[in-house]
């Protein structure tokens, strides 16, 4: 049995998030959400989470699961907005534990700051399985760009993160904490061992260059042929070079220091303090 798959892409953000929904029924997840937030002026607002909210009042879906592929570090996840308004389970990876611990030190996040994922109502382990109505998903941990990186397969399409982009764009970076190219790697052959004709989503898109539109959906065929880093005879050696080699030159992500103070809390923001605001720190000489 495969979903329905609708896409909702985030131009600001570059993120695609989406609606997977079982045929035969009214249920659904929601995968990789996203909740507008301006740097400048620190403020948030729910735009591209009121779209799919929309979507999903509109067709009479319920929402089953509000799902993270992982702690993303260039948009803010609006699942607690989503639950709010909802309902569903929100779930990531088992690794989250350790990004908690590792960011948790970074941003300073103090002892009342839990590093157990106990923020989450489910982490997902290498093979665990659960249901969107009468649909079967199987849990992949794909790490190698964050340790909690997860890809879910849904009958005939995988949810891959940033895991793979595009194949004319490539592969995730690997120099966050807690990342690894040679990891990246086998997790990247992991996905591309599902059948040819699986459908791929990625999370993000920035239209490599001589492309005009922006593109999500690829398949573990058009991947293994085509992927500029890891198709056709590209080797691992060769793949961890070019990665490292990479990474050293890329900046970190816009808006890496609030989505990872809020995406590791799974969406909140951290604790207000004594004049009930909340705050993003910002460490210096640290990212």
């Amino acid at each position: 049995m495969n979903p329905i798959v609708t896409p909702f892409f985030d131009e600001p953000t570059n993120t695609a998030s989406y609606v997977v929904r079982d045929p035969d029924s009214d249920a659904c997840a929601i995968i990789d959400s996203v909740l507008g937030y301006d740097a400048v002026s620190g403020r948030t607002h729910k735009g591209p989470a009121d779209i799919i909210i929309a979507h999903v009042r509109e067709n009479g879906l319920s929402v089953a699961w509000i799902l993270e592929t992982h702690v993303h570090a260039d948009h803010l996840s609006a699942a607690p907005y989503l639950q709010q308004q909802l309902g569903g389970k929100i779930g990531i990876g088992g690794g989250i534990t350790e990004v908690q611990d590792t960011f948790g030190k970074v941003f300073n996040a103090g002892t009342e700051f839990e590093r157990d994922g106990s923020q989450f109502d489910q982490l997902f382990r290498e093979q665990d399985r659960f249901e969107i109505g009468g649909l079967s998903a199987q849990v992949l941990h794909t790490p190698g760009h964050t340790p909690a990186c997860l890809t879910y397969v849904i009958g005939d399409a995988a949810f891959v993160g940033d895991t793979l982009f595009m194949p004319d764009f490539g592969t995730a970076r690997c120099d966050f904490p807690g990342g690894d190219a040679e990891t990246l790697w086998h997790s990247i052959r992991k996905v591309l061992s599902l059948p040819d004709d699986t459908r791929l989503f990625t999370c993000h898109d920035y239209k490599a260059p001589g492309r005009d539109v922006f593109a999500w959906e690829s398949s573990v065929a058009e991947q293994k042929a085509a992927n500029v880093h890891v198709g056709g005879g590209v080797t691992m050696e060769e793949f961890v070079d070019m990665r490292t080699t990479r990474d050293a030159q890329l900046s970190m992500p816009k808006l890496i220091v609030p989505s990872i103070q809020v995406n590791m809390r799974a969406g909140q923001m951290p604790p207000a303090e004594s004049n009930g605001k909340s705050y993003i720190k910002v460490p210096i000489d640290v990212l």
